[in-house]
Protein backbone atom coordinates (compact mmCIF):
# COMPACT_ATOMS: atom_id res chain seq x y z
CA UNK A 1 0.00 0.00 0.00
CA UNK A 2 2.70 2.16 1.15
CA UNK A 3 4.37 1.94 -2.40
CA UNK A 4 1.23 2.44 -4.15
CA UNK A 5 0.58 5.78 -2.66
CA UNK A 6 4.33 6.84 -3.20
CA UNK A 7 3.98 5.97 -6.78
CA UNK A 8 0.69 7.70 -7.24
CA UNK A 9 2.62 10.63 -5.15
CA UNK A 10 5.03 10.93 -7.66
CA UNK A 11 2.76 11.00 -10.17
CA UNK A 12 0.72 14.06 -9.30
CA UNK A 13 3.23 15.70 -8.24
CA UNK A 14 5.08 15.29 -12.01
CA UNK A 15 1.60 15.97 -12.93
CA UNK A 16 1.47 19.65 -10.94
CA UNK A 17 4.86 20.29 -12.67
CA UNK A 18 3.78 20.50 -16.01
CA UNK A 19 3.43 23.14 -18.24
CA UNK A 20 1.96 23.84 -21.35
CA UNK A 21 3.85 25.40 -24.58
CA UNK A 22 2.75 26.43 -27.71
CA UNK A 23 4.63 27.79 -30.94
CA UNK A 24 3.35 29.39 -33.77
CA UNK A 25 5.88 28.87 -36.90
CA UNK A 26 5.45 31.32 -39.86
CA UNK A 27 7.10 32.41 -42.77
CA UNK A 28 8.99 35.71 -42.13
CA UNK A 29 8.73 37.23 -45.77
CA UNK A 30 4.61 36.74 -46.23
CA UNK A 31 3.64 35.84 -42.78
CA UNK A 32 1.82 32.84 -43.45
CA UNK A 33 1.46 30.06 -41.31
CA UNK A 34 4.24 27.43 -41.88
CA UNK A 35 2.72 23.63 -41.42
CA UNK A 36 5.34 20.56 -41.32
CA UNK A 37 8.02 22.62 -39.03
CA UNK A 38 9.84 20.06 -35.89
CA UNK A 39 9.16 21.94 -32.62
CA UNK A 40 11.51 19.91 -29.86
CA UNK A 41 11.98 21.60 -26.14
CA UNK A 42 15.63 20.17 -24.85
CA UNK A 43 16.62 20.32 -21.46
CA UNK A 44 19.37 22.28 -19.80
CA UNK A 45 18.64 21.39 -16.11
CA UNK A 46 18.56 17.91 -16.05
CA UNK A 47 18.82 14.99 -18.50
CA UNK A 48 16.24 13.67 -20.66
CA UNK A 49 14.56 10.55 -20.68
CA UNK A 50 15.20 7.85 -22.76
CA UNK A 51 13.13 6.89 -25.45
CA UNK A 52 11.10 3.63 -24.64
CA UNK A 53 13.13 0.22 -26.00
CA UNK A 54 9.81 -0.44 -28.14
CA UNK A 55 9.36 3.18 -29.86
CA UNK A 56 8.23 3.28 -33.41
CA UNK A 57 7.03 5.07 -36.63
CA UNK A 58 6.29 4.23 -39.79
CA UNK A 59 6.68 5.93 -42.83
CA UNK A 60 4.55 3.96 -45.75
CA UNK A 61 6.06 4.11 -49.38
CA UNK A 62 2.35 3.81 -51.37
CA UNK A 63 1.30 5.31 -53.86
CA UNK A 64 5.20 6.22 -55.22
CA UNK A 65 5.25 8.48 -52.27
CA UNK A 66 6.28 8.27 -48.80
CA UNK A 67 3.14 8.62 -46.21
CA UNK A 68 4.72 11.58 -44.53
CA UNK A 69 7.16 14.51 -44.94
CA UNK A 70 8.34 15.30 -41.76
CA UNK A 71 8.58 13.13 -38.97
CA UNK A 72 10.03 13.70 -35.24
CA UNK A 73 11.34 10.87 -33.65
CA UNK A 74 13.50 10.77 -30.11
CA UNK A 75 17.11 9.45 -30.62
CA UNK A 76 16.83 5.80 -30.32
CA UNK A 77 13.59 5.48 -32.03
CA UNK A 78 12.65 2.49 -34.67
CA UNK A 79 11.64 3.81 -37.99
CA UNK A 80 9.58 1.41 -40.33
CA UNK A 81 9.58 1.82 -43.78
CA UNK A 82 7.18 -0.76 -45.93
CA UNK A 83 7.25 -0.95 -49.19
CA UNK A 84 3.07 -0.92 -49.95
CA UNK A 85 3.21 0.17 -53.37
CA UNK A 86 3.24 -2.67 -56.39
CA UNK A 87 6.77 -2.04 -57.61
CA UNK A 88 10.29 -1.38 -55.95
CA UNK A 89 12.04 1.31 -54.48
CA UNK A 90 15.39 2.30 -53.89
CA UNK A 91 15.32 3.90 -50.18
CA UNK A 92 18.55 5.75 -48.95
CA UNK A 93 19.72 8.47 -46.84
CA UNK A 94 23.25 10.33 -47.56
CA UNK A 95 22.52 12.73 -44.33
CA UNK A 96 25.50 11.99 -42.04
CA UNK A 97 23.08 11.59 -38.66
CA UNK A 98 21.77 7.98 -40.56
CA UNK A 99 23.17 7.11 -43.90
CA UNK A 100 21.52 3.89 -45.26
CA UNK A 101 20.55 2.02 -48.55
CA UNK A 102 17.80 -0.43 -48.84
CA UNK A 103 18.22 -1.12 -52.64
CA UNK A 104 15.86 -2.57 -54.83
CA UNK A 105 12.78 -2.64 -52.13
CA UNK A 106 10.72 -5.10 -53.22
CA UNK A 107 6.47 -4.54 -52.61
CA UNK A 108 5.68 -6.13 -49.28
CA UNK A 109 8.74 -5.38 -47.54
CA UNK A 110 9.37 -3.78 -44.45
CA UNK A 111 12.73 -2.83 -42.89
CA UNK A 112 13.27 -0.72 -39.69
CA UNK A 113 16.06 1.66 -39.38
CA UNK A 114 17.49 2.82 -35.85
CA UNK A 115 18.31 6.73 -35.55
CA UNK A 116 20.50 6.47 -32.97
CA UNK A 117 22.22 10.04 -33.58
CA UNK A 118 20.20 13.43 -33.28
CA UNK A 119 19.74 15.61 -36.82
CA UNK A 120 18.02 15.82 -39.89
CA UNK A 121 17.61 12.81 -42.35
CA UNK A 122 16.46 13.07 -45.95
CA UNK A 123 15.35 9.61 -47.39
CA UNK A 124 14.80 9.25 -50.96
CA UNK A 125 14.27 7.08 -53.30
CA UNK A 126 16.71 6.43 -56.00
CA UNK A 127 14.45 5.70 -58.62
CA UNK A 128 11.32 8.10 -57.95
CA UNK A 129 13.39 11.75 -57.61
CA UNK A 130 10.33 12.70 -56.31
CA UNK A 131 10.19 10.94 -53.30
CA UNK A 132 11.25 12.95 -50.43
CA UNK A 133 10.60 12.22 -46.89
CA UNK A 134 13.14 14.22 -43.51
CA UNK A 135 13.79 12.74 -40.02
CA UNK A 136 14.26 15.45 -37.10
CA UNK A 137 15.82 13.24 -35.15
CA UNK A 138 16.00 14.80 -31.60
CA UNK A 139 17.57 14.00 -27.75
CA UNK A 140 13.80 14.68 -26.11
CA UNK A 141 10.88 13.24 -25.87
CA UNK A 142 9.04 16.82 -25.59
CA UNK A 143 8.72 17.72 -29.56
CA UNK A 144 5.56 18.40 -31.97
CA UNK A 145 5.29 19.05 -35.59
CA UNK A 146 3.31 22.16 -36.93
CA UNK A 147 -0.44 21.77 -38.25
CA UNK A 148 -1.72 23.81 -41.28
CA UNK A 149 -2.09 26.75 -39.16
CA UNK A 150 1.53 26.56 -37.87
CA UNK A 151 0.92 25.86 -34.27
CA UNK A 152 2.78 23.32 -32.45
CA UNK A 153 1.89 22.30 -28.73
CA UNK A 154 3.91 20.46 -26.36
CA UNK A 155 3.31 19.66 -22.53
CA UNK A 156 6.75 19.59 -20.88
CA UNK A 157 7.77 19.37 -16.68
CA UNK A 158 8.54 22.72 -15.73
CA UNK A 159 12.29 24.33 -16.15
CA UNK A 160 14.44 25.76 -18.51
CA UNK A 161 14.63 24.45 -22.35
CA UNK A 162 16.57 25.18 -25.78
CA UNK A 163 13.65 25.41 -27.96
CA UNK A 164 14.66 24.27 -31.67
CA UNK A 165 12.77 24.81 -34.56
CA UNK A 166 13.69 23.43 -37.70
CA UNK A 167 11.89 23.28 -41.33
CA UNK A 168 13.60 21.75 -44.36
CA UNK A 169 13.52 24.88 -46.01
CA UNK A 170 15.49 26.71 -43.26
CA UNK A 171 18.72 25.16 -42.89
CA UNK A 172 20.44 25.22 -39.34
CA UNK A 173 17.54 24.84 -36.61
CA UNK A 174 16.34 28.16 -35.25
CA UNK A 175 17.31 28.38 -31.33
CA UNK A 176 16.20 29.98 -27.88
CA UNK A 177 15.94 29.75 -24.47
CA UNK A 178 12.44 29.16 -22.91
CA UNK A 179 11.75 28.65 -19.39
CA UNK A 180 8.67 27.04 -18.43
CA UNK A 181 6.72 27.25 -14.80
CA UNK A 182 4.86 24.79 -12.96
CA UNK A 183 0.98 24.46 -14.30
CA UNK A 184 1.46 27.32 -16.55
CA UNK A 185 1.14 28.08 -20.12
CA UNK A 186 3.77 29.85 -22.09
CA UNK A 187 3.86 31.06 -25.81
CA UNK A 188 6.66 31.45 -28.48
CA UNK A 189 6.29 32.67 -31.95
CA UNK A 190 8.99 31.90 -34.46
CA UNK A 191 9.31 33.80 -38.05
CA UNK A 192 11.31 31.79 -39.83
CA UNK A 193 13.41 32.93 -42.91
CA UNK A 194 13.57 30.46 -45.57
CA UNK A 195 15.13 28.86 -48.62
CA UNK A 196 13.89 28.42 -51.91
CA UNK A 197 11.95 25.33 -52.45
CA UNK A 198 14.15 23.40 -54.93
CA UNK A 199 12.24 19.93 -54.55
CA UNK A 200 11.49 17.72 -57.37
CA UNK A 201 8.41 17.82 -58.34
CA UNK A 202 6.60 15.48 -59.88
CA UNK A 203 5.31 14.65 -63.36
CA UNK A 204 1.28 15.01 -64.13
CA UNK A 205 0.22 12.07 -66.13
CA UNK A 206 2.12 9.60 -68.05
CA UNK A 207 4.42 6.96 -67.11
CA UNK A 208 6.15 7.91 -63.22
CA UNK A 209 8.80 5.24 -63.65
CA UNK A 210 9.56 1.81 -61.40
CA UNK A 211 10.89 -1.34 -61.29
CA UNK A 212 8.59 -4.30 -61.06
Amino acid sequence: MFVLRAILFLTLAVSLRAAEFSCTVTNAKGGEPLAEAAVSLIPLDQPAPPVPADAKVEIVQQDQEFSVFLTVVQTGTHVMLPNRDNVQHHVYSLSRPRRFELPLYNPGQTESIVFEVEGQVTIGCNIHDWMISHVVVVPTPWFAKTDDQGAARISAPAGRYRLEIWHPRLGKPDTREVTLSDGSAAQASAPLTLKPDRRVRRATGGKTGGYR
